[in-house]
């Protein structure tokens, strides 16, 4: 075969008007183009979601270096809360998926770490909200033991021998465990991550939350209410599956629905979010 040199990569950037879509409504919600590039050569494509802006710098550096391959960044025009350095932003990059421990509390000391739940996202938007689902479930179920793991790399959910980025089953496992039930927030259509993971143990278990072709011209949070990737459902979903909770969470259940329908009049009426979750931010200490 004669030599060939290899040629620059195409890096494409979405915006994710999806779900910080201004006044462009409706015309601006399809993320099926992460779909469709699923679809392609896994020897060429890759899909990055990085979840703030030290992990898009990241990315980015790391895919304005690469060649021979169609690289698709998704990130979003808007402002929105930083959470890693850039020097753990690098290494949650390399890696393309990870647990964040300053935000789970499964760590407990010594004592092997069973989780009860794992919240995972992909995504800047849902990476937010599991973030707030999460702080709720560490206030209203304080012995919950929550596992956060956020993906930048979305193919890291595939098996290896589907694409070349994919866990192995061992990694994966370890991660996600075999049998805990996994709450998935995602940037686009939920079932692209049942297509990644159907040959993952157990996947019934895996439950996935993302866009469902609900809304218009919405508040923030009014979209990511009527989609069910907002903190309130989040919470709900994990009180439905996670085997310790059920009825004994009902109160805190019946205060996330409350929450549901007080945001959704409140946008209805004002034309925006509330203050308090429009400027919400991470509301425990992170242990350096």
């Amino acid at each position: 075969m004669p030599w060939r040199a290899p040629v620059s990569s195409l890096n494409i950037l979405l915006s994710s008007l999806v779900w910080r879509q201004d006044h462009n409504g409706f015309s601006h919600q399809d993320p099926g183009f992460i779909d469709l590039v699923t679809n392609k050569s896994p020897s060429v494509t890759r899909i990055y979601l990085p979840p703030d802006a030290n992990c898009l710098l990241s990315v980015a550096d790391h895919c304005l270096r690469s060649t021979d391959y169609v690289n698709v960044i998704v990130s979003d025009k808007q402002m929105h809360l930083q959470y890693l350095t850039i020097d753990e932003a690098v290494k949650h990059c390399t890696k393309g998926i990870g647990i964040w421990d300053w935000a789970s509390n499964d760590d407990r000391g010594v004592e092997p770490d069973f989780p009860d739940v794992i919240m995972a996202c992909g995504g800047d938007v849902p990476t937010m909200e599991s973030l707030a689902a999460t702080a709720i479930l560490r206030e209203e179920c304080p012995e919950l033991k929550v596992r956060f793991i956020n993906v930048v790399d979305l193919y890291k959910l595939m098996s290896p021998k589907d694409h070349p980025h994919g866990l192995s089953d061992r990694d994966f496992d370890t991660l996600f465990t075999r049998d805990k039930p996994v709450i998935f927030n995602f940037h686009g259509y939920p079932w692209l991550i049942h297509k990644l993971t159907y040959a993952r143990s157990n996947q019934e278990r895996i439950h996935v939350r993302g866009y469902k072709e609900e809304g218009n011209i919405n508040t923030p949070l009014e979209l990511a209410i009527r989609n069910q990737i907002d903190r309130f459902n989040l919470v709900i979903d994990v009180i439905d599956r996670v085997p310790c909770l059920g009825s004994a969470a009902a109160h805190i259940k019946e205060r996330m629905k409350d929450a549901i329908i007080e945001n959704l009049d409140y946008a209805f009426e004002n034309g925006n979010d509330k203050d308090e979750l429009t400027h919400w931010k991470w509301p425990y200490e992170r242990e350096s």
